[in-house]
């Protein structure tokens, strides 16, 4: 039986007006806000850390609503349904699922923020105990590191022969503080110590950092 002209118009309005679209469309934008979190703290980085409320303002809602909208207008017959979002109802659609990519995108930032204060008073701690005490060992961040004709021990197990037999608790000390304090100042997140092996078959204590991706030789 022919189709009656306008009635696919019709079916694709109701498609386009149904709460299966609206939940399609829905879920698709919210997953893809979720698999760009990088990208959208990538832009926040870029803009200086710092965004105002508004949708007029968010950093990545209407580029995850246009992609969407472009994939699913890969779909056969979906381009012809563009029209039918001047209805009022589709446009509420829209709106309702604009703000509730705004919400999520504050969220991923509000975590994000979170994430940095809680390094930052990570950091602020290390440094105060390493001027306040004994040269704690910044590997296991537990014991005191005892240092005597070049070697550097830890009862956590570090042992490292230092490549400079006058090394000394306060050269350590200065050392530590001055790589820490010249990474935070490119990057917020905290450092990792660990023991590795150096190309002449000795230990080094190495400082590296996941989130820049950087490393450097201590001793």
């Amino acid at each position: 039986m022919a189709e009656r002209p306008g009635s696919r118009h019709h079916s694709l309005y109701k498609l386009m007006g149904s709460p299966p679209w609206k939940e399609a469309f829905r879920q698709g934008c919210l997953e893809r806000m979720r698999n760009s979190r990088d990208r959208l703290l990538s832009k926040y980085r870029q803009a200086g850390g710092s965004m105002s409320g508004g949708a007029q303002n968010t950093l990545l809602v209407q580029e995850v609503m246009e992609e969407e909208w472009n994939a699913l207008q890969s779909v056969e017959s979906w381009p012809q349904a563009w029209a039918q979002l001047e209805e009022p109802m589709d446009l509420a659609v829209l709106e309702e699922i604009q703000q509730e990519l705004i919400d999520q995108e504050q969220s991923i930032i509000s975590e994000y923020e979170k994430s940095l204060q809680f390094d930052e008073q990570c950091l602020s701690v290390m440094l105060a105990e390493w001027e306040a005490n004994p040269l704690i060992c910044p590997v296991c961040t537990k014991y005191n590191l005892r240092i005597a004709g070049g070697l550097v021990v830890c009862q956590c197990g570090l042992y490292i022969q230092s490549h400079s037999p006058e090394v000394t608790e306060q050269k350590l000390r200065a050392c530590l503080e001055d790589s820490v304090n010249e990474h935070s100042a490119h990057c917020p997140h905290t450092p990792e110590f660990s023991v590795t092996e150096g190309t002449e078959e000795k230990s080094c204590l190495l400082m590296s950092c996941l989130a820049c991706d950087t490393w450097a030789v201590i001793l």
